[in-house]
């Protein structure tokens, strides 16, 4: 049966799924709130980690890759009621999940969607903190909760693209 779909409501996937949600909740929270509060990285930025990358302080306004900046009251709560919404509709998704890659990309996808509604909500943008760089070559700063959503994508198009060989939920 493995790669088949499950059947509608499926407790195992939705445990499983919101349990991901709440551990990469957890973690991009607990990242984002000890760097802001408990350290002075806010003052002493960028943070050489290794040598390709650092800890840094971006607030992001926008989306994805900084793109679409809100620096509106308006454009601020849409953004957020539109990553609460997300996270609404991916949580009645994951309980029609059909494996168990895609149930992990959906957690990681909610969890990564609340953590930076919440950002957005309490500071008015999504706190960004690690910075890739080589050389002259630098990536977009990002924080736990983007990169659980990129995760996320990848698990739900593996999901997607080898049902027949993902394992099935316990």
């Amino acid at each position: 049966m493995t790669g088949e779909a499950r059947p509608s409501g499926d407790p195992a996937a939705l445990r499983i799924g919101l349990g991901i949600a709440l551990v990469c909740l957890l973690a991009d929270q607990a990242s984002k709130l000890w760097l802001i509060y408990g350290t002075t990285l806010r003052l002493t930025y960028p943070w050489p980690v290794l040598p390709f990358v650092d800890f840094t302080v971006v607030w992001n306004r926008g989306i994805s890759y900084g793109l679409f900046q809100q620096d509106s009251d308006t454009g601020r709560w849409f953004l957020a009621a539109f990553k609460i919404a997300a996270a609404i509709f991916l949580t009645f998704w994951l309980r029609k999940s059909a494996n168990r890659p895609e149930t992990i990309g959906i957690g990681l996808i909610i969890g990564g969607a609340i953590g930076n509604a919440i950002d957005r909500i309490v500071h008015g943008a999504v706190f960004d903190f690690v910075h890739f760089h080589i050389g002259t070559f630098s990536w977009y700063v990002f924080n736990i909760a983007d990169a659980a959503i990129v995760f996320g994508v990848i698990f739900m198009v593996l999901g997607q693209l080898l049902p027949s060989r993902a394992p099935e939920l316990p």
